[in-house]
C-alpha cells in the first residue's frame, strides 16, 4: 500500500490548484482523476486570466503536467470506490479507468475536489448543441451570444432569476419550462416586466444543422426560432464513495439530492468553512461541490489554492502539537 500526505480526488481546476500549491510546499500528493468532467462538451472556457478561450481539457491537461513537474506529484486516473478512516489518516481505494491501474492509498489528509454530476432536461436534439449553441455558465459563454435570440431552458425554481440573468446579453430571450409544474405561477408577470415571455409548452426536440441552433419545435408542432441560449441542468454530488465519512451536508437551492435517495441531504453540497474545511478533521472538500455549487473554472482554482494554504497550516499545527507533547 502506498502512503502519500494528500490525496486529491479530482483533476478539474480546484483539485489542481490545491495539489500543486501542496506539492511545492513538499507534500507527497496523489491526484485521483475519474476523467469524466462535466464540462467535457465545452469547446472553448473563458474569464481565466492569460487562457481566456482555452479548451477546458487543454486547460486541464496543462495543469496535469504543471503538478507531475515535481517529482512528490502524482496523477493518476481512476475513480475513488471508498475513503475510509484509519488510524490518524485515511485509506482511499480506486478503480482505474480505460485501463489504468487500481490504487489503494494511505493518506494523512484528503481533499474532496470531484465537481458535480448533472441532469440535463429530457429534450430531443439538446446534447448534441450542448457546448456550442447551448451552455449552462454565463460568465463563461454569454458574452459569446450577445444580442442573439436566445432562450433560457429550466424546468426548475429559479427558471425566472436565470431568464432575467440571459437578458444581460440580448434583449431577445424566451424562457421556457418545457412543461414543468416546478415553475411557479407568478412567473409570467415576473418576466413580463422584463420584456421576457415565458412559455410553459412541452418541448418535442430542438433544431439545426451542423452551424448549429435554428429552433425548437413545441410537442404541438408549433417552430420557435431560436440560434442559441442556455439551460439549467440539475446537479448533484457524486458522493457514494463518501459513505464511511459521515460528512455534514448543506441543502441547497442550486444543487439537489441524489436521484436515488429519500433523505434531502444526500448529494446535496458539502459543507465547509471558509478554508474548506469539512467536518471530519483530516477531510477538505473544494470547487462545485461546495457552497454555493457551480462555480467559474478560475473561482474554483483560487479555492484550491487556499484550501491547500488550509492544509499546509493544519499540517504544521499537528507537527507542533508533536513537539510539544514530546518536550513536556
Amino acid at each position: 500500500m502506498m502512503d502519500v500526505d494528500v490525496v486529491v480526488v479530482g483533476g478539474g481546476p480546484a483539485g489542481l490548484s490545491c495539489a500543486l500549491n501542496l506539492v511545492r510546499a513538499r507534500q507527497r500528493v496523489l491526484v485521483l482523476d475519474g476523467n469524466r468532467p462535466r464540462h467535457a462538451a465545452t469547446l472553448m472556457s473563458h474569464g481565466f486570466l492569460t487562457r481566456d478561450g482555452v479548451p477546458p481539457l487543454e486547460l486541464r491537461r496543462l495543469a496535469r503536467e504543471d503538478v507531475e513537474a515535481y517529482e512528490n506529484g502524482t496523477v493518476a486516473f481512476a475513480q475513488v470506490d471508498s475513503i475510509t478512516p484509519e488510524g490518524e489518516g485515511f485509506v482511499v481505494r480506486a478503480t482505474g479507468v480505460r485501463g489504468a491501474a487500481n490504487h489503494e492509498v494511505r493518506a494523512r489528509r484528503v481533499v474532496l475536489a470531484t465537481g458535480l454530476t448533472e441532469r440535463l432536461p429530457q429534450v430531443q436534439g439538446l446534447r448534441a448543441f450542448y457546448g456550442t449553441s447551448i451552455h449552462s455558465c454565463f460568465e463563461c459563454d454569454g458574452f459569446e451570444k450577445s444580442d442573439q435570440p436566445l432562450l433560457m431552458l429550466g424546468e426548475t425554481e429559479d427558471l425566472v432569476r436565470r431568464a432575467l440573468h440571459t437578458s444581460l446579453w440580448s434583449n431577445d430571450v424566451i424562457a421556457l419550462s418545457n412543461g414543468s409544474d416546478r415553475v411557479p405561477a407568478s412567473a409570467e408577470a415576473e418576466l413580463a416586466g422584463a420584456g421576457i415571455r415565458l412559455d410553459r409548452r412541452p418541448i418535442a426536440e430542438l433544431l439545426g444543422d451542423r452551424t448549429g441552433l435554428t429552433g425548437v419545435r413545441f410537442a404541438d408542432g408549433e417552430v420557435l426560432e431560436r440560434s442559441a441560449g442556455f439551460v439549467r441542468p440539475e446537479w448533484t454530488v457524486p458522493d457514494s464513495f463518501l459513505a464511511d465519512l459521515g460528512l455534514e451536508r448543506t441543502v441547497s437551492t442550486h444543487v439537489g439530492p441524489a436521484a436515488d435517495s429519500a433523505d434531502p441531504e444526500v448529494g446535496a453540497l458539502i459543507t465547509v468553512d471558509a478554508e474548506g474545511r469539512t467536518s471530519v478533521p483530516g477531510v477538505y472538500a473544494v470547487g462545485d461541490i461546495t457552497p454555493p455549487g457551480p462555480q467559474q473554472l478560475i473561482v474554483a482554482a483560487g479555492a484550491g489554492a487556499r484550501t491547500a494554504a488550509a492544509v499546509l497550516r493544519d499540517t504544521l499545527d499537528t507537527r507542533i502539537h508533536a513537539v510539544d507533547l514530546a518536550s513536556s
